[in-house]
C-alpha cells in the first residue's frame, strides 16, 4: 500500500510540474490613416485635396486587415470658402471622404463657440477634444472624452488633446483647457482600466507639447498636428507621426499587435511601421473631385460680392505703396492691428499687388481685396522692444530710392525719415500712440507671416516673442474684408503716419 501512494504521489507530482499546454499568439495589425492642417479643398501644383485624399483613403483601407482614418485638427479655417462658409465646407468634405475620427485644432474655435458646436453636431465621426471643458467644466456639447476600439483580440484606446495655447490663438471664450500632460496621464489609466491594449494619442499640440507627451512615456503613440511637420519618429516606446498639411503627403501607420504566454502570463507586444504617401501621382477620386467643383465654382461667385466702400480714394499702384504712406496701405495695417488687438500694424508695400485706383465712392468686393492680397499670408502677433521696432523701420526705409517691396505701411505708429541719409540711419524720429517710441519698452506688433519669418530684410522679427504664431493665424485677406464688412463704408487717407524730412 506504501509503495502505490509513494507512485500515486510521484505521477501526481510529474502532472503538476508539467510544461503548460502552449497557447498559439494572437496577432492582429490597424492600419493608422493620417491627416490633418488640411484648409484647402483643391489640390496645389498637382498635390493634396480631397479627392486624392479619398483616393488614398480607399487604397489603404482595401489593403488592409484594420483601418481607420483620422484628422489631428485644424479643419474649419482658414481660407477664402471657410471665411464664408466656416468651416460647414470642410465638414461635408470629411464627411464624405469617411472619416472615422477627429481631434480639435485652435482654428475648430476660429468662429467663436456657437459655430464650432454646429460644426462638431454636423460631423457623421467622433470629435475628440478630451482635456477641454465649457463654462461649467463639461466635456464641449458634442464632443466624447475618449474613444476605444476593437482591433481582433485587442482593445485600443484612443484620446484627443488640444494645445492650451488655443485660449490665445483662437476666439475660445469661455472654453477651457488643461494641461496636456496631467490628461494625458488621468484618461491612459482610464483606458487601461477599462482593458486597452495600445493608448494612442490624436493631439492637435506644438512640436514642443509633442515631445513632452512622446518623453513622458504615458501614451504608446502619438498622431499630431499643428506644426505642419512631416514627423516618423519610433525610439521603441512610442511612435510619432505627423503628415504636414492639406494632405500633400498622407501618413500611414502599422501598428502590429502580439499577445503571447511567458512564464504563465499572457503578455502584449506591438511595433509600428510608418510611411508617407505622397499624393502627387494619385488619381482624384471621381465622386469627391465633383464635389470640391462644386465649392470652387461657388467660390468663383462670391469672388464679386459686394463687402463695404471707400469714401476715399485708395491708390495701389507700386509707386504708391512702396515709396510712401498710402491709404491703401494705412486700411490693410488698421485691419491687422484691430484683428489681433496689437499696439502697431506693420505690413510690407510689396504685398499690396493690384496696381489699381479705387475712386471715392468705389464699392469695393472679395475680389478686389483678394487680388490686392493674393499671397494667402496670414497675420501673426509679435512682441517686440522698442529698439526692434526701429530697427523694422529702418529696414523698411533702407531701399525706398529702388522701390523695393520692404517699404512700411504702418498703423498705431508714426515716423519721420531722411531719404538722402545712409540706409540704417534714415529714422529721424518715431511715435506711438502719439508718444514717442521707447526703446525699452515693449510692444505689440501685428504683421505677416512673410515679415515675420524674416521676409523683404526683417530679420529682427525673427527676434521678437511669437504670440500668435502661423498655426494660429487668420488670414490676412480675410481680416482685411471683416474690417471692411464690419465699418461699411471706409475713409482712409494720407494723414501723416510716414513723413519724409
Amino acid at each position: 500500500m506504501r509503495l502505490k501512494t509513494i507512485l500515486a504521489g510521484l505521477v501526481m507530482g510529474l502532472i503538476a510540474f508539467a510544461p503548460l499546454a502552449a497557447t498559439a499568439d494572437e496577432t492582429a495589425t490597424l492600419r493608422i490613416i493620417l491627416t490633418g492642417d488640411h484648409y484647402l479643398l483643391p489640390s496645389q501644383k498637382g498635390r493634396g485635396g480631397y479627392a486624392k485624399l479619398a483616393t488614398v483613403v480607399k487604397q489603404e483601407k482595401a489593403g488592409a486587415e484594420h483601418a481607420i482614418f483620422v484628422h489631428s485638427g485644424d479643419a474649419y479655417s482658414p481660407s477664402l470658402l471657410a471665411g464664408m462658409l466656416k468651416g460647414k465646407q470642410t465638414v461635408d468634405m470629411l464627411n464624405a471622404v469617411g472619416l472615422d475620427m477627429m481631434v480639435l485644432g485652435n482654428h475648430e474655435w476660429d468662429f467663436g463657440m456657437e459655430t464650432l458646436r454646429e460644426r462638431i453636431w454636423e460631423s457623421k465621426f467622433p470629435v475628440l477634444a478630451s482635456n477641454v471643458v465649457d463654462v461649467d467644466g463639461l466635456p464641449i456639447d458634442g464632443t466624447v472624452r475618449t474613444s476605444m476600439l476593437s482591433v481582433g483580440p485587442f482593445r485600443v484606446g484612443v484620446m484627443g488633446l488640444v494645445t492650451p495655447e488655443t485660449e490665445v490663438l483662437s476666439s475660445a471664450g469661455t472654453d477651457r483647457f488643461s494641461p496636456v500632460l496631467e490628461t494625458a496621464k488621468a484618461l491612459a489609466e482610464e483606458l487601461k482600466s477599462q482593458g486597452a491594449n495600445l493608448i494612442v494619442a490624436l493631439a492637435h499640440l506644438d512640436v514642443f507639447e509633442d515631445q513632452e507627451l512622446v518623453d513622458s512615456g504615458i501614451v504608446d503613440v502619438v498622431l499630431s498636428g499643428h506644426d505642419h511637420y512631416y514627423i516618423t519618429w519610433d525610439d521603441g516606446n512610442v511612435a510619432w507621426m505627423e503628415a504636414g498639411e492639406n494632405s500633400e503627403k498622407v501618413g500611414v501607420m502599422d501598428v502590429s499587435m502580439t499577445s503571447y504566454m511567458k512564464r504563465g502570463k499572457k503578455r502584449f507586444k506591438w511595433e509600428a511601421d510608418m510611411r508617407m504617401v505622397d499624393t502627387k501621382n494619385v488619381a482624384e477620386d471621381a465622386a469627391i473631385a465633383s464635389k470640391v467643383k462644386g465649392y470652387e465654382d461657388r467660390l468663383s461667385k462670391e469672388l464679386d460680392i459686394e463687402i463695404g466702400s471707400t469714401s476715399t480714394e485708395l491708390d495701389s499702384r507700386r509707386k504708391t505703396v512702396r515709396t510712401g504712406e498710402a491709404a491703401i496701405g494705412n486700411l490693410i495695417a488698421d485691419a491687422m492691428r484691430a484683428g489681433v488687438d496689437a499696439e502697431i500694424g506693420f505690413a510690407n508695400g510689396g504685398g499690396i499687388r493690384a496696381k489699381k485706383i479705387y475712386a471715392p465712392g468705389t464699392t469695393l468686393t472679395r475680389r478686389d481685396i483678394l487680388t490686392e492680397l493674393p499671397f494667402g499670408n496670414v497675420v501673426v502677433k509679435l512682441g517686440l522692444t522698442g529698439a526692434q521696432i526701429w530697427e523694422a523701420l529702418e529696414n523698411g526705409v533702407s531701399q525706398a530710392e529702388k522701390g523695393a517691396g520692404r517699404f512700411p505701411q504702418i498703423a498705431g505708429i508714426s515716423f519721420v525719415w531722411n531719404p538722402k541719409a545712409k540706409a540704417g540711419s534714415r529714422v529721424v524720429s518715431a511715435k506711438i500712440g502719439g508718444q514717442p517710441l521707447d526703446k525699452g519698452r515693449n510692444y505689440t506688433v501685428a504683421t505677416n507671416n512673410y515679415a515675420a519669418g524674416g521676409g523683404d530684410g526683417y530679420k529682427v522679427f525673427k527676434k521678437g516673442k511669437v504670440i500668435i504664431d502661423a498655426s494660429g493665424a487668420t488670414l490676412l485677406a480675410g481680416m482685411v474684408m471683416d474690417y471692411i464688412k464690419t465699418k461699411g463704408t471706409v475713409s482712409p487717407k494720407v494723414e501723416g503716419r510716414i513723413v519724409a524730412q
